[in-house]
């Protein structure tokens, strides 16, 4: 992509987006929809670590948190007790931090169960951080966020892999959720900034992990070890316990290949990834922030977009870059944006 057709193309996707944004309260409620999407193969080149699917017949994992639903919980930094069932957000979302971010709206802090539209911050976290098996939603500009609810509606938004139950679940949710709870959602998660909490190290052996709630974990003690990367992003949370009690502060490495930074670099470079997103890849306006965010959630995201089942007027955008790349080219720009700073510095958690 050139740098003036990257410009000429920003230009119309923040037009696109101030479109959407002034337009969004006047649209009218719609009524549900079926939202499950038809059976689908799994496509070609699939980066199975990305998306963590389940391993059919493998035991329940072993969690982190205790079963007796009755036990409090405490994690470092906070004054907050939760027990191990207010954890599980069944009728309020676990809130760690509570002075840290403004009043939730009552979409993000309870949603509906009864209308299947589960609160927004339990599985994007009270701040949106959100954890690598589903999307940080922290600092998006709200007509892109609401652009996003239009797609997952209105079919243009799945996952490449069938067997992702999140996203279907998004889809559902969007589906249910009426344009005034999605706005008050939208401009809340924009005023909260994206928390500076992976670290990228390039690595030729890994930890060994397990499959936790969608995403990877370090296996401890039986079994524990390490195992050759191979072209495949390794990320996992550096305290189980609190990756499970769903701790925003928590913080994450990612295990990259070896020269990936450096490849990923030269690709956002050679297509002008910046023109659009940003001098950091830190965003620019509605057109969305990667840097220093989850590249399990941006891999995804690039390969949907490649395989054809996310679309929209936005990865319309993307589509010819993502076309031009091999699945080897969108894992080395997923690592390369992790390791940037998501307050637009640059540089930042890389060894």
């Amino acid at each position: 992509m050139s740098r003036t057709l990257g410009a000429l193309l920003a230009i119309a996707a923040v037009v696109l987006g101030a479109s959407i944004g002034a337009q969004q309260p006047q649209q009218p409620q719609r009524p549900p929809q079926a939202a499950a999407a038809p059976p689908a193969p799994i496509p070609a080149g699939l980066p199975e670590w990305a998306y963590a699917p389940p391993v059919p017949g493998a035991p329940p994992p072993t969690s982190a948190l205790p079963a007796d639903d009755s036990v409090v919980l405490k994690i470092p930094g906070s004054l907050v007790a939760l027990t191990r069932g207010q954890v599980r957000g069944l009728l309020e979302i676990p809130d760690w931090f509570p002075n840290e971010h403004g009043p939730m709206p009552t979409i993000v802090r309870y949603g509906r169960s009864t209308e299947d539209a589960r609160a927004c911050g339990f599985c994007h976290l009270a701040d949106g951080g959100g954890r690598p098996e589903n999307a940080p939603v922290s600092g998006l500009h709200p007509a892109y966020f609401l652009q996003q609810m239009e797609d997952f509606k209105n079919g243009l938004r799945r996952s490449a892999d069938p067997r992702k139950a999140n996203t279907n679940n998004m889809i559902r949710f969007a589906t249910n959720l009426r344009p005034d709870e999605a706005r008050s959602a939208a401009e809340y998660f924009a005023q909260q900034p994206h928390p500076r909490q992976i670290t990228v190290i390039e690595r030729t052996e890994v930890p060994k992990t397990r499959l936790q709630g969608g995403m990877h974990m370090a296996i401890q003690g039986e079994g524990a070890g390490t195992e050759p990367i191979g072209e495949r992003i390794v990320e996992v949370p550096d305290d189980a316990f609190r990756a499970e009690a769903r701790d925003t502060h928590i913080s994450y490495t990612a295990y990259v290949p070896a020269g990936s930074l450096a490849a990923g670099r030269a690709l956002v470079e050679k297509y002008s990834c910046a023109v659009c997103h940003g001098r950091a890849l830190e965003g620019n306006g509605p057109i969305p922030p990667i840097a220093g965010r989850s590249p399990s959630y941006t891999m995804r995201q690039l390969f949907d977009m490649k395989a054809g089942t996310r679309k929209g007027p936005w990865s319309e955008v993307m589509k010819p870059v993502v076309q031009a790349m091999s699945v080897k080219d969108l894992m080395n720009v997923s690592a390369y944006a992790a390791s940037l700073d998501p307050g637009g510095r640059g540089a930042a958690g890389t060894r």
